[in-house]
């Protein structure tokens, strides 16, 4: 029975992590097919690009809730803390390598931030404020997942939480830096894609060549 909700608990994590959340709200509100837009991912950066920021914020949410979802259902299933945590890594592998989308998907920003403040609560807040306020800083969605990733594990430990910090927070940082692995290249080729408020304005810190800066 033990083994049971284990892989229960597993299984399920990864099966909420794969939901298409970008896809679906893309093609709701409109009409439109994110893995064949901008970066092909569908997580929330590129649903923005392509198909607004209405859409990007419900697949922010969504993602997010099915990140603590897989959370809930493990404790649910009183499965191990280290089981817990590994479930919330899960739900991240599923959402980058769905298997409803030929295990393709996205980086997993959205789902990490979900199960992270499913585990301890405190994290959301620092979280968000983090991301969000080198996302605006500098322009560019990937910088903030960098940033949120390698804060996992720190703020784990910090906790005192070595079971989060050894089955999420790292599992989860290499995950995401791997899933990155385009973005960084463009950072130092100087060539990341910007946000969307960002297309005719450079950010306030330029990591990248920007056409309006480069015009002036």
């Amino acid at each position: 029975m033990i083994m049971t909700d284990w892989i229960m608990a597993w299984a399920g994590a990864y099966l909420l992590g794969s939901m298409p959340c970008g896809l679906i709200w893309a093609k709701l509100l409109k009409h439109i097919d994110v893995r064949k837009q901008g970066s092909g991912r569908t997580g929330g950066a590129n649903v923005w690009r392509s198909a607004g920021f209405p859409a990007a914020l419900l697949t922010a949410i969504s993602d997010a809730l099915k990140g603590a979802a897989a959370i809930w259902l493990a404790r649910g299933l009183g499965i191990s803390p280290l089981g817990i945590a590994a479930a919330g890594a899960l739900s991240i592998v599923g959402h980058n390598y769905s298997i409803f989308l030929g295990f393709r998907g996205g980086a997993g920003t959205a789902t990490s931030i979900g199960a992270a403040a499913a585990l301890w609560p405190a994290t959301l807040p620092i979280l968000i404020a983090s991301g969000t306020g080198i996302a605006l800083l500098v322009g560019h969605t990937s910088v903030a997942s960098i940033l949120i990733a390698i804060l996992l594990p720190t703020l784990f430990s910090i906790h005192g939480d070595p079971a989060a910090a050894a089955g999420f927070g790292i599992p989860v940082m290499l995950l995401t830096l791997w899933a990155l692995r385009p973005n960084i290249r463009r950072l130092l080729n100087q060539e990341e894609r910007f946000l969307p408020i960002y297309l005719e304005k450079p950010p306030l810190v330029r990591l990248s060549r920007h056409p309006a800066a480069n015009n002036s």
